[in-house]
Parts: C-alpha cells; structure tokens; sequence
C-alpha cells in the first residue's frame, strides 16, 4: 500500500467526519486578547479568547518574564544535559525543595521531581511504578497522558465507570495484584468535575491501594494558597502520589511529582521519560520560584477570587439564557471550576457554532471525539481571571445570538 495514498484517504475521513484539527499561530503573549494568524491565512485577527489553560492570567505576567530573563542570564539558555549527567541545576534543586516545603503538611516525609513536562510526568511515573504485579485501577475519562501511561506500563489495567465509586471498591475488593494504583485525573479536562478525592483516598487506605493524582487543572487554582486538590480536598497519607504542572495556574511550563521519599528515589533511577531527555532550562525553573510566590501570595489570592466569580457568574447567567432559546439543545455542564463545557452533540454542529462565534471575534474551540466521547462534541470555554466581565457578558450575547443559527438538523434532539 502506498503510505501517501493511505494517508490522503484517512484524512479526507477526518474531513467527512468533520474531525480534522487545525492550528493557529499566536504571534503575542498569551492573554484573553492575543493576536492569532489562520492556518494559511496572511491576516490576522485579535479574537477575545476562551481557549487558554492560563487560569490565573500569568503565562504574560511581568514578573514571570523579568524572572525568566533573570534565570537565563545566570544560568544561560540551557542545561546542557539530563538531569542525571550533567544538567540538574541550582534552580531546579530549590524548586523541588520549595514544593516538598508546599506539600509536606500533606505526605509525610516528602520528596518531589521536577519533570520537563506533565505528559512526561504521567508516562514515567506510571510507567515506573507499573510493574507486572500491580494493577493500575483509571478513571475512564481520565487525560491522555494518564491512558498512554497506562498503556506502557508492565501492569494490569482496569477501568472503571468516571466518578462510580461502588464500581472500583468492587474492583478493588475483588483483586488479588500484590500492588495497587488508583489513577485519576483531579479535575477532568474536559467536563471540569472535580474527582471525589476523599472517597477515593478512603478506598486507596481500605484496600492497601496507592492513589495517583493528576492535578493538572487543580494546581495553582485550587485550595487556599493554591496548592491544588490536596490543600482544597484535605487530602493527608503517604498512599498519596501528587502529580502538578506548571504549564496552566502557574502560568509557565513543566511538571513535578510530590510523594513519600522512596517513591520519588525509585522514579529517579527508574522514570525514563526524567532519564532519558535533556532537563529544562534552569531559567524555567527560576522562574516557577517567582510564580510559587505569586500563587501563595496576596495577589494568587485575587486571581482565585477572581476566576471563581467568574465561574459563578457563568453558571448562573448561561444556562437560563440558553434556556430562553425555543427548542436549543446546547447545555452547559456543571462544573464549579475553570473549564465550562457547553455540549453541542453533533461534530458538524460544534465546528459550525465554533466557526460562527470565530467569525463574530470570540475564540472558543469546539472539542470532538476521540478527545471527547462520541456524541458529546462541545466547546470548552476556559476561563481566566485575566477576564473581565464584560468579556463573559459578551461571550453569553454571543452564544445566545448565533446558537440558534446552526441548522437544527444537525443538532441533537
């Protein structure tokens, strides 16, 4: 078979099943208004964005960059090597000793691994700690990351229902695997539920059972000083693996693992994804220092404040405006945090209501399987405390105003 004719065939596919993905170029900072170029388009636009993981607004934060270039003019451009050969830097060493301080109250005698980024995290970490006698208990809609690590790993994989906690205790209960892993997302990236950490914690201590957290969409954001899902859950146990990144709340990029000190020393000298690639920039990780300060500090304090208005605001505010729309079947889910999603359904009908609220000047992707199940096409509002307002009252007119202009036949009934 001729790869290219193959190729070519496939993704005329994704174009009939309107499936395709398509890239943007941003060409300034990432902020609720950053200027984007179309894919082959010469011309540019300025679109008020609901796309970005920058919860707390500071991937453009002036501090961040001032300290970013402090960390290149000390430490250079970058690390030259692994972490174990050569490139394992001052900055990276007094980042992990800073989260261990962070996360001590919660695990006790604590160690943490600074990873280049969270899907590497995810993979080494499973991947490590995923031997042929362990069974690796996942959410079902759990990220990417998490199911590829699952997959690569030497161990059992059982999946249970999103949420269904009768479900895995039976699994639980039922298993003979010496090793147990329960593996979940803290906040689904796609839904913006948070997990039930607490039950999730009981089941891990009823059953001998160690419970892996990606905290991807929780760190920064949530609990009181920003320390994610262990400081808003009240989660305390050396059964607990936290798993933070830095790419979303903190507003910058990489990744970190926050758990018992052997755990951390076994992924050391067994987490090939931390092995066997160049470390990060020690500029990054001098600049993570600048944003652990903001996010503990008075100002992460009103940035958290901040965004949750906002997510009250919306949930309070689109549901009843969408349900003044005779027959519309957009709904939003009930989610209490960041990610908004409002299910369309149908995958033409997302891209289309997607492409009508582009060409109004709103940026707000539409999400299609295999991301999402299928049938649950939808676009995933992001929201930031670097919005306004005015930028959500907008976003609510327009979902109001051009919703019922998708033709209703593609829509769900």
């Amino acid at each position: 078979m001729n790869l290219l004719v193959h190729l070519d065939q496939q993704l005329a596919l994704l174009d009939a099943l309107a499936l395709r993905r398509r890239r943007h170029v941003a060409t300034t900072a990432c902020t609720p208004h950053q200027t984007l170029a179309a894919p082959g388009a010469e011309t540019v636009s300025t679109p008020l964005a609901f796309c970005s993981n920058d919860y707390l607004g500071l991937a453009a934060h002036p501090a961040l960059a001032a300290a970013l270039a402090e960390g290149a003019a000390r430490y250079g451009a970058g690390s030259g090597g692994s972490h174990l050969i050569g490139g394992h830097c001052a900055a990276h060493a007094a980042l992990e000793q800073r989260l261990a301080q962070w996360y001590a109250p919660y695990i006790p005698e604590v160690a943490t691994l600074f990873f280049s980024t969270g899907y590497m995290a995810n993979l080494g970490i499973l991947t490590a700690l995923g031997s042929s006698d362990a069974v690796l208990f996942t959410d079902k809609l759990n990220h990417a990351s998490l199911i590829d690590g699952a997959r690569l790993a030497d161990a059992q994989v059982e999946r249970y229902p999103h949420g269904n906690m009768d479900n895995l205790a039976m699994r639980l209960a039922r298993s003979t695997v010496a090793l147990k892993f329960i593996v979940t997302d803290s906040v689904f990236s796609m839904d913006g539920d948070i997990a039930p950490m607490q039950e999730l914690l009981a089941l891990a201590q009823q059953h001998d059972a160690w419970l892996v957290v990606d905290d991807a969409h929780g760190f920064g954001v949530l609990g009181r000083h920003g320390r994610g899902i262990a400081e808003y859950a009240d989660l305390h146990s050396e059964r607990l693996i936290y798993i933070g990144t830095f790419g979303k709340g903190a507003g910058l990029s990489g990744a970190f693992v926050a758990a018992h000190r052997t755990i951390v020393e076994w992924l050391l000298q067994r987490a090939r994804t931390y092995i066997f690639t160049t470390a990060t920039p020690p500029a990054v990780a001098h600049a993570l220092l600048a944003s652990l300060d903001l996010l503990e500090g008075a100002e992460g304090d009103a940035r958290r404040a901040a965004l949750q208005r906002h997510v009250a605001w919306l949930q309070e505010r689109l549901p009843a405006a969408l349900a003044s729309l005779p027959g519309c079947p957009l709904r939003l889910g009930a989610s209490q945090t960041a990610i908004q999603p409002v299910i369309v359904g149908d995958n033409a009908a997302t891209l289309a209501l997607s492409a009508r609220l582009d060409a109004a000047g709103l940026r707000v992707p539409a999400i299609r399987p295999p991301t999402v199940p299928a049938g649950t096409a939808r676009l995933r509002v992001s929201l930031s405390a670097a919005h306004t307002r005015a930028d959500l009252e907008r976003l609510v007119a327009a979902l109001v105003e051009h919703a019922p202009q998708v033709s209703a036949a593609t829509l769900p009934a």
